[in-house]
């Protein structure tokens, strides 16, 4: 999930959403050493232990925490949470035939 679409997420996310997308993630993820999304450099493992491990529901989260967990973990948000895609329609290209 791109920058974007996490931050407008995160901007209406309510925390008991994202405590169940973190429950949902933490049911079915198979491979914690896969890369993360939010930083290169660690894995989701380490991703998970950053950002979801002590997470409280109770606590006000500051927004940009909410970013990152929604693009390391938005994959597990509910359809109705996700960005809808956006299906371009186009034109069939214009043909005419050479003239020799």
């Amino acid at each position: 999930m791109n920058r974007k679409d996490a931050r407008s997420i995160a901007e209406t996310i309510t925390n008991e959403q994202l405590q169940t997308m973190f429950d949902t993630a933490k049911a079915k993820i198979t491979d914690w050493t896969v890369v993360s999304s939010v930083n290169k450099g660690i894995t989701k493992g380490v991703g998970w232990n950053i950002l979801a491990r002590n997470f409280d529901v109770n606590k006000q989260h500051h927004i940009l925490a909410k970013t990152n967990m929604v693009r390391e973990f938005g994959e597990f948000l509910p359809p109705e949470l996700k960005p809808q895609k956006i299906k371009r329609q186009y034109k069939p290209p214009m043909h005419r035939d050479p003239k020799f």
